[in-house]
């Protein structure tokens, strides 16, 4: 559909106003589209909105009718509070109305919100964790040049980590990690031994840091970790391994919570695969807004994030407590970046300088 017919489509489907044979076929493109669904949620809300704001200025118009001809005939002097009392005798009826259709408004939006929106139950989300055994296959190493005589490990599962310090300092999903025996991580430039900081299960964080002599630490990362929440219909992007290349797709933010309205995620429409799981999802200035870790498996696109501002929550918390300074003494000096220096760069050029600090997190 174009844009002006699809939208036309929306308007008289809301009032109501298709055939029957046109309602199912619109029913059955909006249950496969989500790109259509959504739509029909954000007009049904403005459609509403806009009538509430017709209703307010009605009353407004009214009540300052009324003012000017009370001040024309003089009874806005000395008799204030008088009047201001017979106002309120005689028009209460109305505001009371006019209060009443606001929170009638706010109600039925909520109400459309829950009706209109996709309903997704526990069994239909999936972490997007590649199960590399179940599906009996290998995962292959993504520099080519790296080679060694002995016995490679074999893994069982795979996800996706980015750094958020230069030393080696890595974020992924906890469920990535949960229960590893092992943890190598692979980037564009070479394969490493890691080990695990910390879980944080509640957001379902984990921090991991390279353990390797033949890591070379950056200095600083191009892109920074934002701790503000993204606007709805914001353009996201994603760099991440659902296979074993590094693999770039683009979407949205298309709710401003997630799974069953959980407020420490958000939902975004993209493409994501298994091995997704740990993925950072960056807005147009190159900054990091979230984590992606689940996806509704029956409604394509439909992707949950855990928001960025949790990655500093789970940090503080790790380096507040003392018993892992023990282990790694470092931690005290980990700083999250928060300004990009991706600013006003093209997609391509983004791209190019964020691939390097993104790793497959490989974990047996």
């Amino acid at each position: 559909m174009e844009n002006n017919a699809l939208l036309d489509s929306v308007e008289r489907y809301i009032r109501g106003e298709m055939l029957p044979e046109e309602k199912l076929f619109f029913e059955h493109v909006r249950s496969t589209n989500p790109d259509v669904d959504q739509l029909v949620i954000e007009h049904t809300l403005f459609l509403k909105r806009f009538t509430q704001y017709g209703e307010t200025a009605r009353l407004k118009t009214e009540l300052q009718s009324v003012h000017q001809q009370l001040a024309e005939t003089g009874q806005l002097g000395e008799q204030r509070r008088a009047v201001v009392v017979a106002l309120w005798k005689k028009y209460k009826r109305v505001v009371l109305v006019a209060a009443s259709i606001a929170g009638i408004t706010a109600l039925t939006i909520s109400g459309l919100i829950s009706l209109l929106s996709p309903k997704v139950s526990p069994d239909k989300v999936d972490f997007l964790i590649n199960q590399v055994r179940s599906q009996g296959t290998k995962i292959n190493n993504i520099a080519s040049q790296v080679k060694s005589t002995e016995q490679a490990p074999v893994f069982d599962g795979f996800g996706t980590g980015f750094l958020i310090d230069g030393k080696g300092y890595l974020i992924t999903n906890a469920h990535v990690v949960r229960n590893a025996r092992e943890i190598n991580v692979q980037n564009t430039l070479g394969n490493y031994h890691a080990r695990l900081i910390q879980l944080d299960p509640q957001a379902d964080l984990a921090l991991l840091k390279i353990d390797d002599t033949t890591y070379h630490a950056f200095n600083g990362l191009p892109y920074g970790v934002s701790k503000s929440d993204g606007d709805l219909g914001e353009d996201l992007f994603t760099l991440g391994y659902p296979r074993p290349e590094i693999v770039y797709n683009k979407g949205y933010l298309s709710a401003a919570s997630g799974f069953q309205e959980d407020t420490t995620t958000f939902q975004l429409t993209i493409a994501a695969n298994p091995g997704n799981s740990g993925t950072p999802v960056f807005n147009n200035d190159g900054e990091v807004v979230g984590v992606i870790n689940s996806s509704q498996h029956d409604a394509q696109g439909m992707v949950f994030a855990v928001r960025s501002k949790n990655i500093f929550r789970a940090v503080d918390s790790i380096k507040a407590d003392s018993s892992l300074q023990s282990v790694d003494s470092n931690l005290v000096h980990l700083r999250i970046p928060v300004n990009s220096g991706l600013r006003g760069m093209d997609r391509r050029q983004q791209i190019k300088r964020i691939e390097d600090y993104i790793f497959i997190v490989k974990r047996n």
